[in-house]
């Protein structure tokens, strides 16, 4: 199989989105992926493919790469159901236009600060927050969080002192705090996930900077109010014997049902727009940078003087 031209491969709105493999191994047979597990085979075509996030127990063979790669797929090794990111391929998009409009705006003082008015907002939906300062919005934001936490600890009767955790030694903290912690790395997880699979850098965040993870701790921060706080403090209640995979097996399930994912692709575009909602634009050509005015063509010599053969 020859690899294709770019024209020929279906356009990303065509194409099904996240597909979620696990416990198989994956070959392939001409142009399409091989899914092969005690239940027998499943042949995928390899076009018709978005992402492939590759959970625990699946095995990847060499040709099946090749494939994945010349089809333009995006693949990502993933704990289950996404709630881990450990390692990833090529993006999702050909192109750089969400990654050229997230540095813009991250490098500009008033366009970052939109960004994380937008973020804020995304966290008081029908409120105007258009008044509030920088500093007041984080006290809005520190007051949300811990009305989470004491609405969460009333409702399950648990006696909470506050975030208290060593990045170093888990099983210092308490039950609920190790399963807060146990439930932000899930989250985390699908959130590198998703980022990189969008083409976007994790790197580049707003509310969060300086770190390699700054835009993944940013989109997180989104969901944890209404999914990762209130499960910590329900499995702490019940004490289970093994607390952070319990943990990690309801947060899966939530965000299952709570199309966690496909908000983030979501929340992600509208963060990223214009002023009008709308998304970058996708070229579909290299252009030039050009100091003066807008990009120049590509492949053209602009040496040459009039008439003249390259």
């Amino acid at each position: 199989m020859l690899k294709p031209d770019l024209q020929a491969l279906p356009q990303i709105r065509d194409r099904m989105t996240f597909l979620y493999l696990e416990r198989c191994q994956i070959n392939r047979q001409d142009s399409a992926i091989t899914v092969i597990d005690e239940e027998g085979i499943v042949l995928i075509p390899a076009a018709a493919i978005s992402v492939l996030l590759l959970g625990p127990g699946t095995t990847v063979t060499h040709r099946a790469m090749e494939l994945i790669g010349d089809a333009g797929v995006c693949i990502i090794w993933v704990g289950e159901h996404g709630v881990r990111y450990y390692a990833s391929g090529r993006p999702l998009t050909h192109k750089a236009g969400l990654l050229m409009r997230q540095a813009a705006l991250a490098s500009n003082q008033k366009q970052h600060l939109e960004v994380v008015r937008k973020m804020y907002q995304l966290r008081f939906p029908g409120e105007d927050i258009s008044h509030l300062t920088l500093p007041q919005l984080r006290g809005r934001e520190g007051a949300r969080v811990r009305s989470a936490y004491r609405r969460a600890a009333e409702e399950w009767g648990i006696d909470w002192n506050g975030r208290v955790y060593d990045p170093e030694n888990f099983a210092e903290g308490d039950a609920v705090n190790q399963a807060l912690s146990a439930g932000h790395a899930c989250l985390y997880g699908l959130a590198h996930a998703v980022i990189v699979a969008m083409g976007c850098s994790a790197g580049l965040g707003f509310v969060h900077i300086g770190h390699e993870n700054s835009f993944v701790y940013d989109i997180a921060d989104l969901y944890k109010a209404e999914t990762t706080i209130p499960i910590a403090f329900e499995i702490a209640a019940q004490q289970p014997d093994d607390l952070p995979a319990m943990t990690r097996r309801r947060v899966r399930d939530t965000f299952v049902q709570q199309h966690i994912l496909e908000r983030m692709v979501r929340d992600i575009k509208w963060l990223l727009s214009d002023s009008e909602g709308n998304s970058p634009p996708e070229e579909d050509t290299v252009l030039l940078w050009n100091n003066q005015r807008e990009a120049l063509r590509n492949g053209v010599s602009y040496g040459k003087k009039p008439g003249e053969r390259v």
